[in-house]
């Protein structure tokens, strides 16, 4: 089959790799129908994950048909069509008991495109299929609901659960990339009083408002003052940082209110300073995470219900083996335009011309 494959920093081909096998009796094989891009693919490629070793099939957010499965597995069954989730979970051990599935201490966690080969290929195999596929209702398109293999549910959990958004709160997200679009939807749950987006492009400012922010600001020209000037000098209840670098995870921390919550979304491959000597009375609350997905199943239910809405966070599509343009696109997304790049194979999805 062919893949997309990292063969060092700043270095990947699509190319022929053996096909996946079943590995133990909890595995199941899918073939990938929808496949999409993250940032955190980004971030690999620059060598900032550097466990992620050459040779590694990439990716780990999919929609795909069951062709084959283990013994154990009981869930789903060859033909069926599943979300393949980017946490995989054994079930069993502590951290997946208290659903905690991104600490999962018995094979699973973040493993796809990371520690075993990813989704971005023709086949993957899925570990642990029980708990780490989804099958998606017929009503919903696999472009909409490969969305919630990551996004969703990481600006979900990791950015407003964590982040506690309550009604009436004033919510600011830096970084209007795809997560932050996502953290944008998925606060509107809650019923937050102000949403406040920050970026550098123009074109994802325009996404924001689109998708529900009340205000947006470009990060040169003074998020920091405009959350201060509307929130008469108190700051924000809730700041998520949702890009993963030093300079936007320090802009959160001066913009949130004291007793207030900084929920780090963004991966990082730098030291970001904390300035403790500032925040020590300040009551703020700091939280970081992993995804754990234990959401998707509910968001799944919003989509089908129409209460989450995912249309417009797909700007670019292509075909499955067009995988090296679509990484140029999503890479250069301030002069593209790309949110989220999403790329099919035409004989079992409908794929638009590319860009």
């Amino acid at each position: 089959m062919k893949a997309l494959v990292f063969e060092g920093t700043g270095r990947t081909a699509w190319r022929e790799v053996p096909d996946p096998a079943i590995v133990d009796a909890g595995d199941a094989i899918v073939r990938v129908d929808a496949v999409t891009l993250c940032g955190t693919d980004l971030h690999i490629v620059k060598g900032d994950v550097p466990e992620v070793e050459p040779g590694r099939v990439l990716g780990h957010e999919a929609v795909g048909t069951v062709v084959e499965t283990g013994g154990d597995v009981r869930t789903v069954r060859p033909g069926d069509r599943v979300l393949v989730s980017c946490v995989s979970s054994c079930g069993r051990c502590a951290p997946c008991r208290e659903r905690r599935y991104g600490q999962c201490r018995g094979g699973g966690g973040w493993v796809l495109g990371h520690l075993i080969d990813g989704t971005q290929a023709e086949y993957v195999r899925v570990p642990f299929a029980d708990l780490s596929v989804h099958p998606v209702p017929s009503g919903v398109d696999s472009f909409d609901a490969v969305l919630l293999a990551d996004i969703f549910p990481t600006a979900y959990e990791v950015g407003v659960l964590n982040g506690a958004v309550r009604p009436g709160d004033t919510v600011v997200v830096v970084g209007a990339g795809p997560i932050g679009l996502a953290a944008i939807l998925t606060a509107r749950l809650h019923s937050p009083g102000l949403i406040v987006a920050t970026d550098l492009a123009e074109s994802r400012l325009q996404a924001a408002r689109r998708l529900g922010a009340d205000a947006t600001v470009a990060a040169g020209e003074g998020p920091e003052q405009l959350v201060a000037d509307l929130t008469d000098g108190l700051g924000a209840d809730v700041v998520m940082e949702a890009v993963g670098v030093p300079e936007s995870f320090e802009a959160c921390v001066r913009m949130v209110r004291p007793g207030g919550h900084v929920a780090n979304i963004g991966v990082h491959g730098k030291p970001a300073a904390l300035h403790l000597e500032e925040l020590w009375s300040k009551d703020v609350t700091l939280t970081t995470g992993l995804v754990d997905t234990f959401s998707t199943p509910m968001l799944l239910r919003l989509v089908v219900a129409g209460r989450l809405p995912t249309a417009g966070l797909v700007t670019h599509r292509f075909a499955l083996g067009q995988m090296e343009e679509a990484y140029d696109v999503f890479g250069r997304a301030a002069e593209t335009g790309a949110i989220k790049v999403a790329l099919g194979d035409p004989r079992h999805t409908a794929v638009q011309a590319a860009g």
